[in-house]
């Protein structure tokens, strides 16, 4: 039993084998991700009280701190994909390291937008050179780079490898990230919600930031795989599969 399910993984982790579950998964990811985002923009919006500080400007945060959430898990997951590609060469890890970074790049920037526009009531600016907005930025030169890195070598192993040490490199920015209020004097404001401790929110508040963080979740796998099936046409466009499967659509049409 235990050497089927080996077999069955590894099967799995070929881009011939994924590339049809991945079709199959993806629109369930979407679709999930968008009733979450309904349910989670609802109780933010019309559930959540206001804030005695902040007043209604605060609801911003629903949106912008499980963005910035998602920008870093991506980062490390994305970092984890291209680390197995870099040790093992599996094709589709690399594959889905190279999928995974427009949609960090995507929330980091979200983050970044969303914050700014937080940091206007509250701060009086939409911009400091705040020690977290300063890694935040520094998060999305990362994402940038490795996709520009990616795409200015020609040769998929040498890109692969490249990208995969720059993320390596750069996985060092996260935990500057999560704790940069605590070791430096910033602007920002301290962690509202941390593993160890218990949310120092209206349950309301809490619910409507997980939620939202799941639902960017989903549409993060789910956007990915979609974009992973294009990355693998592209890269195994030689492979006889592949070609079947042009001629297979070429017959269809």
């Amino acid at each position: 039993m235990q050497m089927l399910t080996k077999a069955f993984w590894l099967q799995l982790s070929t881009p011939k084998a994924f590339y049809p579950v991945a079709g199959t998964l993806a629109p369930c990811f979407m679709m999930l991700a968008v009733i979450l985002c309904v349910i989670g923009l609802y109780i933010g919006f019309f559930v959540a009280p206001v804030d005695y500080q902040q007043g209604n400007s605060y609801r911003i945060m629903f949106i912008h701190v499980p963005a910035a959430w998602m920008g870093m898990f991506i980062y490390l997951v994305m970092c984890a994909y291209a680390t197995i590609g870099l040790i093992w060469n599996t094709r589709l890890s690399s594959m889905m390291a190279s999928a995974l970074a427009p949609t960090g790049a995507l929330f980091t920037f979200i983050a970044l937008w969303s914050g700014a526009f937080w940091g206007k009531p509250t701060w009086g600016t939409y911009w400091v050179w705040d020690a977290r907005l300063t890694s935040f930025l520094i998060l999305l030169f990362l994402y940038i780079g490795y996709m520009s890195l990616q795409a200015a070598i020609d040769d998929q192993q040498k890109a692969a490898k490249a990208s995969a040490l720059l993320a390596l490199v750069g996985v060092v920015n996260i935990p500057i990230i999560y704790f940069s209020v605590k070791w430096w004097n910033t602007l920002h404001q301290g962690m509202s919600v941390t593993v160890t401790d218990a949310p120092t929110m209206a349950p309301s508040m809490a619910w409507s930031m997980f939620i939202m963080a799941f639902a960017f979740w989903m549409y993060a796998i789910g956007i990915a795989l979609m974009r992973v099936r294009t990355i693998i046409l592209e890269r195994e466009r030689h492979a006889a599969w592949v070609q079947d499967l042009g001629n297979k659509g070429a017959n269809h049409g």
